[in-house]
């Protein structure tokens, strides 16, 4: 009972993370058709940016200036960066965000060096949420979690049942009727990476405290997001909340595992010969092979169901 409500509950707090980092990649996906190779990198600002602000005026301010800055950076990367690229198609768009990854690491370097700062959880949400069974569930992740469902609401309220949101869709299904009715399609998708490139660096203000803010931050969830994009669906929104929590939940879990193919073998009266290749193999543990599991889910949506999840392009 114990293993399994908090496990449950760390890896739906995991889960809520990841989906924090994949939404505003999905959006700018399904909206633009970009798909944005340093969208961790903007994650890692956002934690950068909060560790800075929270040193000066705390950790509050820092909640809501940090994601405005990273989402006007990633307006300014769209507007003189991007743009200029959508004519040429979609591989130059996606080597200048790869590009870009990497030289938003060099400045971070440059900036707050190559060791890790000391960004830390608040004092008002340090601390226990409550104690069942001796183990305690952190306030902290909680805190993520209501963030993360917060948002998601938010995001969902804005696009179908706001006027700016009605505008962005018909911008991104008819453009030319958009632009014929007097809205400026650029300025809109600009805004959309914007608002992508925001939602990335709320997820590094919550995630940057709750792990570790350093250089590598970047490369250690980048690919993890791209993951849980295919394996929801590409542009799908529903898609990356669904991946998000079977990764968050399927990873947390197979961490708690100590078990292997072989002790399993074992308990059934198989035994392997030791000093083999197959013995080797046999031992390694779940919780040793947590890491590749994502990975391997992705390989088998990718087999069995191109679209993902929930999407409808292949």
């Amino acid at each position: 009972m114990e293993f399994t409500l908090f496990t449950m509950l760390n890896g739906i707090s995991y889960g809520l993370l990841l989906f924090m980092l994949s939404s505003g990649l999905t959006l700018i996906f399904s909206m633009m058709g970009v798909l944005n190779f340093a969208h961790a990198s903007f994650y890692m600002l956002g934690a950068y940016i909060a560790y800075t602000i929270s040193s000066l005026v705390g950790f509050w301010p820092a909640l809501l200036l940090a994601p405005v800055a990273v989402g006007l950076l990633g307006a300014l990367v769209e507007r003189y960066g991007l743009r200029p690229l959508h004519k040429f198609g979609h591989i130059p768009e996606l080597l200048f965000t790869f590009g870009l990854s990497f030289l938003i690491v060099e400045l971070v370097q440059l900036i707050w060096g190559r060791a890790a700062v000391q960004y830390g959880i608040p004092k008002e949400l340090d601390g226990p949420l409550f104690t069942l069974f001796s183990t305690s569930f952190p306030i902290y992740r909680a805190f993520m979690m209501l963030v993360a469902l917060a948002m998601l609401g938010a995001i969902w309220l804005v696009l179908t049942r706001t006027r700016v949101g009605l505008v962005i869709q018909a911008a991104l299904t008819h453009p030319d009727a958009a632009e014929a009715l007097g809205h400026n399609v650029p300025r809109i998708f600009m805004w959309v990476f914007g608002g992508g490139s925001a939602l990335a660096g709320l997820a590094g203000v919550i995630g940057g405290n709750a792990f570790v803010t350093e250089p590598a931050m970047a490369a250690t969830v980048g690919s993890i997001i791209f993951v849980v994009v295919v394996v929801g669906g590409m542009g799908s929104l529903a898609g990356a909340f669904v991946a998000s929590l079977l990764i968050g939940i399927m990873q947390t879990t197979a961490v708690a595992l100590d078990y292997s193919l072989a002790h399993l073998l074992g308990k059934v009266g198989v035994a392997v010969t030791p000093a083999t290749p197959a013995h080797a193999l046999l031992n390694v543990t779940v919780a040793q092979s947590a890491a590749i599991l994502p990975y391997l889910l992705l390989v088998l949506i990718l087999i069995f169901r191109p679209k993902g999840l929930m999407g409808t392009r292949e």
